[in-house]
């Protein structure tokens, strides 16, 4: 059969965040675009990570409100959950999320969707099963896939990873989860509060990229949940029998342990997806850590860009649809933009929520940058306590004379709570912008108010002060 010659402007591969929305801004400005994506429009986000994810831990938490109702003056009710009005919940969450990327959308933008997969033929082609791409400029947007670590009797086990976790049929009575960074966490507090038990193993500490007295925090409130989490902690080995899955693991200096779990979750990090794509003839470089690209996410080949998961740098959903505007800038109007990943925030969708933007305190001390610490404990906030949701604090680091620097927030909304430190960060703006901006009461937000007012505390109420007030007052009539 003869292949037929495609010559579009631009040629995607891949349609998860980066990809749909490089493809849509194109087309949507006039290029002609050919997307292709063999397996689920959406991606990872969509179909198994992020939109699934947040759908279970929305069902994890309000069963948990159901039994801590008596704090409000309601009956509490432990009824066991129905889990298959859970799993039926998540595909309702991500079959009402789907059109926005479906085929029928992005070819009603004018985008050219093939379900095939591509591999490049050359430096300026790409073949699929049914078509021959020559276009006048790539982008590679094939995300990432579970990374399994090289565990002894790992290959005789069976293990969920975050593309078949979610397809669980029954609740798992024990799950054994190796990885304690933002996935294990969140699936660990979730599937507690569902009802089952749970065990994280993790190598060093637990969400490591954060700050330590607020993951701390954190860790309290899972263990209080009767989440068992085992840091410095390497896994040695796991086998599987009529009884279950063993775990074999040691502590830091420690004797040999074991766990006996109903279901293995790897949550160990991500892989890149870049095998059978041909890179080596599209004189495309890349290494196990992604495609290289220069800041204005060119490879080595100029007329191929990359982005998302499958090159070096943040994998977050929200990092690869910033790149994507990059790249569009870049390939479009022939600008020369950098992506930078100074300033890209997260968020850890526990409950407290756990928010970040910026430095920690651990990377200012490494590059020895002065900063004062400003923090205030939820418990200080009157909208935390009418929802009795005080656990946590925010830390914002700024310089000694006022800059910001980092922002972290554990505490209900988080998430949300940290949007305004996005926005003065970005747009250079100094602490005294925050402190003086008028918040409704009682709003969660006044706790970003009051940790940027206590900047300001030890120079307005210091004993100089109250003596020029002293001065001041004594010259009124």
């Amino acid at each position: 059969m003869t292949k037929a010659l495609l010559t579009p402007d631009f040629c995607v591969i891949g349609a998860g965040s980066g990809g749909l929305t490089f493809a849509a801004g194109a087309a949507q400005m006039g290029a002609r675009v050919v997307l292709l994506e063999e397996k689920h429009m959406g991606g990872d986000c969509l179909n198994t990570g992020c939109v699934p994810s947040k759908a279970l831990i929305a069902a994890a938490k309000a069963g948990y409100a159901r039994t801590h109702a008596a704090d409000f003056g309601w009956e509490s009710s432990t009824t066991p959950v129905d889990f298959d009005k859970v799993r039926t919940h998540i595909k309702e969450v991500i079959a009402a999320i789907a059109p926005q990327d479906s085929v029928e959308r992005f070819s009603a933008l004018g985008v050219t969707v093939i379900e095939e997969r591509g591999t490049f033929q050359d430096d300026r082609t790409v073949e699929t099963a049914s078509y021959i791409i020559q276009a006048k400029r790539f982008v590679i947007a094939t995300g990432g896939k579970p990374l399994v670590p090289k565990i002894p009797g790992l290959e005789h086990v069976p293990f969920l990873t975050n593309e078949t976790l979610f397809d669980v049929p029954h609740l798992p009575s024990h799950l054994a989860i190796i990885g304690g960074g933002p996935i294990g966490m969140e699936m660990a507090q979730a599937f507690r509060r569902l009802g089952s038990r749970v065990t994280v193993f993790e190598v060093s500490r637990v969400l490591p990229k954060d700050e330590p007295s607020l993951t701390a925090h954190l860790k309290e409130v899972l263990h209080e949940e009767g989440v068992d989490i085992h840091e410095h902690t390497r896994v040695t080995g796991v086998s599987r029998n009529d009884d279950g899955t063993l775990v074999s693991f040691e502590k830091t200096a420690g004797t040999p342990q074991t766990c006996r779990a109903s279901h293995l979750f790897m949550a160990t990090g991500r892989d890149k997806n870049l095998a059978g794509l041909g890179l080596e003839k599209a004189k495309v470089s890349f290494s196990p850590r992604g495609i290289a690209v220069r800041p204005t996410l060119q490879t080595t080949n100029p007329k191929i860009y990359a982005l998302g998961d499958c090159i070096e740098g943040p994998l977050f959903t929200h990092a690869a649809g910033y790149q994507a505007g990059i790249a569009l800038r870049n390939t479009i109007f022939g600008l020369r933009t950098k992506a930078t990943t100074r300033m890209v925030p997260w968020v850890t969708y526990t409950d407290p929520e756990l928010a970040h933007i910026g430095h920690t305190q651990e990377e200012l001390q490494r590059q020895e940058i002065p900063y004062r610490v400003l923090e205030i404990p939820f418990t200080e906030n009157d909208r935390a306590q009418a929802d009795r949701r005080t656990q946590g604090a925010i830390m914002v680091l700024v310089t000694p004379r006022g800059k910001i620097l980092g922002v972290s927030i554990l505490g209900t909304h988080a998430g949300e709570l940290i949007a305004p430190w996005i926005l003065a960060m970005e747009n250079g703006l100094s602490i005294g912008a925050v402190a003086s901006t008028l918040l409704p009461y009682p709003t969660l937000s006044e706790i970003s108010k009051k940790a940027a007012g206590a900047f300001y505390k030890d120079k307005l109420f210091s004993p100089f002060m109250r003596q020029v007030v002293t001065f001041l007052m004594g010259l009124k009539t």
